[in-house]
């Protein structure tokens, strides 16, 4: 991850085509581990290829990707979902809210912690 982001400093510094000097440069100036077969790895992986370009791609990649209970917000916000999945997921959230409003329009009523 470090190399991506050691790659990615480059090119948001105005070089569009970073070197393995580049990026070694990068991670040496905050001592960082250089691994130079993974640097070979990412560049011959992304040369010739448009950064915002793999970025969007790699989006597209992680929105199909499930993570836990929030995939399905997640694909909700997004735009994507499978339709009828969303439905459940949100009449769930609904039940969340309304035991939360319930427990605290108790404290409203003047109930005490030590009753």
């Amino acid at each position: 991850m470090k190399i991506v982001a050691a790659y990615l400093l480059a090119v948001l510094g105005g070089n569009s085509s970073p070197s393995a000097k580049d990026l070694k440069d990068i991670l040496g100036s905050v001592g960082a581990e250089i691994d130079e077969e993974r640097i070979e790895l990412l560049l011959s992986n992304v040369k010739g290829k448009d950064v915002t370009e793999l970025i969007a791609s790699g989006r597209e990649k992680l929105a199909s990707v499930p993570s836990g209970g929030g995939a399905v917000v997640a694909a909700a916000a997004v735009g994507g979902g499978g339709g009828g999945a969303d439905a459940p997921a949100a009449a769930e959230s609904k039940k969340e809210e309304k035991v939360e409003e319930k427990e605290e329009s108790d404290d409203d009523m003047g109930f005490s912690l030590f009753d």
